[in-house]
């Protein structure tokens, strides 16, 4: 039988650390309900604007709510996490930060919106343009081995800030035990995303989640994988596509000039500011690696869904 338990929302932690103290114990087949808090940890607000970011506290960023232990979980063993609920908050928020992102030297300045996110379907980003909430939670991680003190940004082996987008509703995430108990967290929540998050901040938002636990005896995996329980982005496969590419032997360098290329149709045939378009990139451009077998000379696309736009 299911036994289902209410994590403390005032819990939380900042970095991985080894040996760390459960707040929760539960059995292989529980399920968890977990209020997780937007990445900033409450530094931002609906009001926010640009200039609160130059007092962001980094120290506070990334409030996991965890850990959860697993009984009986043991290196070697593999943790099936199923998303059985995922509710946004009702805001969220989207930034520029200096020097982080795909494209750090051609926008330096820091930038930072907020959305209303109440209508429960659609990310409002402008008059025109709708884009549909798909909520998932960027991070969530077993306990990485041998960590201490251990950022969160930087995904791993074990999971963590991986910020998978179809990791939503219905998604069964595999991820290899590297501790004693497993240790499971999770937060980092987002209303939308593009595969690639280009511009570092995905809509990022409080959420509700709901989370059931399996635990796998004597499977080992070598780092995450995932299930999905249907088409990977139902909610925009009803339109077309605007694709713009970068060739080249460098897959970031071709990253960065299929982004560029698409901030700038964007921009043009939109009339959009750039620094707009490139936070619409990043809720909801997918990058894709199109080629990587050629001679050295890679494709990367950038994947437009033209199902946002509210007219042609």
């Amino acid at each position: 039988m299911t036994t289902t338990h209410q994590f403390p929302e005032d819990r939380v932690h900042y970095t991985w650390d080894k040996d760390p103290q459960p707040v929760l114990t539960i059995n292989s087949g529980d399920q968890v309900e977990f209020s997780t808090r937007e990445v900033a940890d409450d530094q931002f607000n609906k009001d926010s604007v640009t200039e609160d970011i130059a007092r962001l506290d980094w120290a506070r960023v990334y409030p996991l709510a965890g850990p959860v232990e697993i009984r009986d979980a043991e290196p070697g063993d593999t943790l099936e996490i199923e998303i059985v609920k995922l509710v946004p908050g009702s805001w969220g928020w989207m930034s520029i930060l200096p020097g982080l992102g795909l494209l750090p030297e051609e926008f330096p300045e820091a930038y930072l919106r907020t959305f209303d996110l109440s209508d429960g379907q659609f990310i409002h980003f402008n008059d025109n343009i709708k884009v549909p909430i798909t909520p998932f939670l960027g991070t969530m991680g077993v306990g990485p081995q041998n960590a201490e003190g251990q950022a969160i940004m930087p995904p791993g082996t074990f999971g963590g800030n991986m910020d998978t987008r179809h990791l939503t509703v219905g998604t069964k995430l595999y991820l290899p035990v590297q501790v004693a108990g497993a240790m499971f967290s999770c937060g980092d929540a987002h209303a939308a995303q593009g595969d690639g998050e280009v511009c570092v901040s995905a809509v990022e938002c409080p959420m509700q989640a709901s989370l059931k636990f399996r635990l796998i005896k004597g499977k080992t995996i070598p780092a995450p994988q995932f299930q999905t329980a249907g088409a990977l982005t139902p909610k925009v496969d009803h339109k077309g596509f605007y694709g713009t590419t970068g060739v080249g032997p460098d897959l970031m360098e071709a990253a960065r000039d299929a982004i560029r290329a698409m901030v700038e149709h964007i921009s043009e045939n939109y009339e959009m500011d750039p620094k707009d378009a490139y936070l619409l990139s990043s809720a909801c451009v997918d990058l894709k690696i199109s080629e990587i077998v050629d001679a050295g000379q890679y494709i990367v696309s950038a994947l437009l869904p033209l199902a946002v736009f509210t007219e042609e």
